[in-house]
């Protein structure tokens, strides 16, 4: 068999085994998502590579306490999304921001796709850098969920083992942080077009 045949879980058990080129394999698949992830938290390249890094590295020195009573995706995403809100809790007490309220408008937004090319057009950078400024104006509760549903497309059960609150909480939480995050890019969009 070779790698990509086996499931995230059965790499975790045979790295677990001493096996090396496991978690390799595991590295290789997980990295690019994790950093999409991180990044879409703290909206800084270089931070979102340094914590995709500590991510790996307790994935690596924790192997141990990983067990199989929930998926591997959902166990990794919880370390890297609890290192990103610490470094945004860490950044909070260093600085705030404000959010000043500017209008409204009815204009539909969807995430820009992960695979984004040097050759898109100026409006699809536009709105990328809106939606990188409306999720970081956020409450992290609300851009930890809208993040890990519409970003990184995972079931609800997943984001509630992740973020241990129950499944409705996470429906709600996903309904109300689209509503917000709406109202947050027509405000931009309002002031951009003024």
């Amino acid at each position: 068999m070779t790698s990509h045949e086996f499931t995230d879980e059965e790499l975790m058990a045979q790295f677990q085994g001493g096996n090396e080129y496991a978690y390799l394999d595991l590295v290789k698949r997980f990295k690019d998502r994790l950093f999409t992830f991180i990044y879409r938290f703290v909206n800084d390249e270089g931070l979102a590579e340094d914590l995709v890094q500590d991510t790996l590295v307790k994935v690596y020195t924790h192997r141990h306490s990983y067990r199989e009573i929930a998926r591997f995706s959902t166990w990794i995403y919880t370390i890297a999304g609890n290192l990103a809100r610490t470094e945004l809790r860490k950044r909070k007490r260093r600085a705030t921001f404000s959010i000043s309220s500017l209008g409204s408008g009815k204009r539909e937004y969807e995430f820009p796709s992960t695979d984004y090319t040097p050759a898109a057009d100026l409006e699809g950078k536009q709105t990328e850098q809106y939606i990188r400024m409306a999720l970081a104006k956020l409450p992290l509760h609300f851009r930890t969920v809208v993040i890990l549903r519409d970003v990184q497309e995972l079931s609800y059960e997943e984001i509630s083992k992740i973020m241990k609150i129950p499944l409705g909480t996470v429906k709600s939480r996903v309904n109300r942080a689209r509503l917000r995050l709406q109202e947050l890019l027509s405000k931009l969009d309002i002031n951009r077009r003024q």
